[in-house]
């Protein structure tokens, strides 16, 4: 998973009564908070192998404050976690170009072959 907001975003919560919001996003965009009856978290843990790439940078200065802690510009690191996955990795890069960063490709690549990620590769 590539930046999954797994228990919702915070940005979410802040800006989904705005008019603006609803019209880009639509109903299935409000779904996406971090209250407990939103769509990411009714889901519950995973019984599979999952492994999820969160990354650190922002480009979206705005969003950023909104979201405590490390975070990619739509939701925190923190928050992309979910329970039962089999590895977590965090990776500077920004969530819009999360699955083009030759970093994530590559922790892919050693994911799809060992079940986990090369955290030792670095970057």
């Amino acid at each position: 998973m590539f930046g999954p907001p797994n228990q919702g975003s915070e940005v979410v919560d802040r800006i989904s009564p705005w008019r603006l919001f609803g019209a880009i996003n639509g109903p299935a965009g409000r779904e996406l908070g971090t209250d407990a009856g939103s769509t990411p978290n009714r889901f519950g843990p995973v019984n599979y192998p999952v492994g999820v790439i969160a990354g650190r940078r922002s480009i979206n200065g705005i969003n950023s404050l909104m979201i405590p802690g490390p975070d990619d510009g739509k939701g925190s690191v923190e928050r992309t976690k979910v329970a039962g996955m089999a590895d977590h990795i965090v990776i500077p890069a920004t969530h819009p170009f999360l699955m083009k960063d030759p970093e994530a490709i590559r922790q892919v690549q050693f994911f799809l072959t060992n079940g986990r990620f090369a955290h030792e590769l670095g970057r």
